[in-house]
């Protein structure tokens, strides 16, 4: 946590925390699993100099297990006018930082209460602000995080291919498919590599597609018919590491002028948000671009058409959640000011979901923010696979871009 301030102009870090209310608070302290605190607790961690725990006389041999390694000083409170005068004693007259976002603008990170957030203020501290860009240095990948998230990205690429070889072949045959036969293609390829993808992927089929987390049942699913769009969104991961996920789309046939303008719109805004990316970086490294930029880069390149229909962020962070607590490319949803930090991982996934129109498109990829610059970690689609007609491998070939994965210079 020094090393994450060390950077800042802050006087340090209060990590407040109750019954599990700041659910950085554990990550960022490295507080054991299952450890048993009932009452509120603060720890102080100043830019230099030891860490002070505040916390309950009546969980003292609990913090005394947990801090033995911290040097950190153990100030106990019982009455609430000692808390008081203990918090005074750390923040009066300092910059702060806690989980706390102005205007929930990072809903992520907004994890103190409001009352929480006057005591501090009421004791004295001269500003509060937001540990929003300090929590993302405990989320980083591993070289092994990496390793696994590209082993997550070939089952996803195989598992892709065979549901829309799957779905070429049966219109090829004029043979009935539904959305749940692509499905169960891509989850049996995912459980076959020991993967998991938390829960079954998405697979739509005409106007499904336009909903942007639909997800086909027994109940509710759809079998194709001639002259329809195809979204399928996938994800996976190896247990505990960080996740690929993607989106690929085709059609049932050649698509219409209307599709093809929707589709090239789509692609653009995603090279957009990446030539963003990969422009900040060229100009002086990471630290240069937060997270809302990148959106609207992709919403200004999408145009006026399509644009109004696009109604989600354009990425997030990629975790061992699949949407991670770090940057998302949101400034839509959300203002999100965080900065892209190297180590981290995220989603560029524009779309468009003209219900009226019967369709909806998604292209995605994963962005490795590695020290020495951006890298795409997944194909890159470079146009709709035409579904239904000549052979797989040339439907396969025209669809894919042989310069996908692109790093920056």
């Amino acid at each position: 946590m020094q090393a994450a301030l060390a950077a800042t102009d802050l006087d340090g870090w209060l990590v407040y925390d109750f019954r599990g209310l700041n659910a950085h608070a554990a990550t960022v302290l490295g507080l054991p699993a299952g450890a048993f605190l009932t009452r509120r607790y603060f720890v102080w961690v100043p830019r230099e100099g030891q860490a002070v725990v505040l916390h309950n006389h009546i969980e003292g041999g609990t913090w005394r297990a947990i801090t033995q390694e911290w040097g950190a000083e153990l100030r106990p409170f019982g009455a609430h006018a000692e808390l008081d005068a203990a918090l005074s004693g750390v923040v009066a007259g300092k910059r702060v930082a806690m989980e706390y976002s102005p205007n929930g603008e990072v809903p992520y990170v907004s994890r103190v209460d409001a009352g929480t957030l006057e005591r501090v203020r009421g004791a004295g501290a001269a500003e509060v602000v937001s540990s929003a860009d300090l929590l993302q240095a405990f989320l980083t990948w591993s070289p092994e995080d990496l390793a696994a998230h590209r082993r997550a990205v070939d089952v996803l690429m195989d598992a892709k291919d065979a549901a829309f070889e799957l779905i070429h072949d049966r219109l090829s045959a004029r043979q009935p498919v539904t959305e749940l036969d692509a499905q169960a293609v891509i989850m049996e390829r995912i459980a076959a590599a020991g993967m998991d993808a938390g829960h079954p992927v998405n697979v739509s089929f005409g106007v499904n597609a336009a909903d942007s987390h639909y997800e086909p049942s027994p109940e509710r699913h759809a079998t194709l018919n001639p002259g329809e769009c195809v979204l399928i969104d996938l994800w996976a991961q190896e247990p505990g590491r960080p996740f690929a996920d993607v989106t690929w789309v085709g059609h049932a046939d050649e698509p219409g002028a209307e599709y093809a303008d929707a589709w090239a719109a789509v692609a653009a805004a995603r090279d957009a948000a990446l030539d963003l990316i990969r422009g900040a970086y060229a100009q002086g490294g990471w630290g240069r671009v937060q997270g809302w930029m990148a959106d609207r880069a992709a919403r200004d390149a999408m145009g006026r058409t399509w644009a109004p229909h696009f109604l989600h962020r354009t990425g997030h962070d990629l975790g061992v959640t699949i949407h991670g607590s770090g940057a998302n490319l949101d400034d839509y949803e959300t203002h999100d000011t965080r900065a892209l930090t190297p180590g981290l991982g995220v989603t560029v996934e524009p779309g468009t979901y003209p219900a009226a129109r019967g369709f909806g498109i998604r292209s995605e990829v994963n962005v490795y923010l590695a020290p020495d610059g951006p890298e795409v970690t997944t194909p890159v689609q470079h146009a709709p696979f035409v579904l239904g007609r000549g052979a797989w491998a040339d439907v396969r070939a025209a669809a894919l871009d042989s310069s996908s994965l692109m790093k920056a210079p």
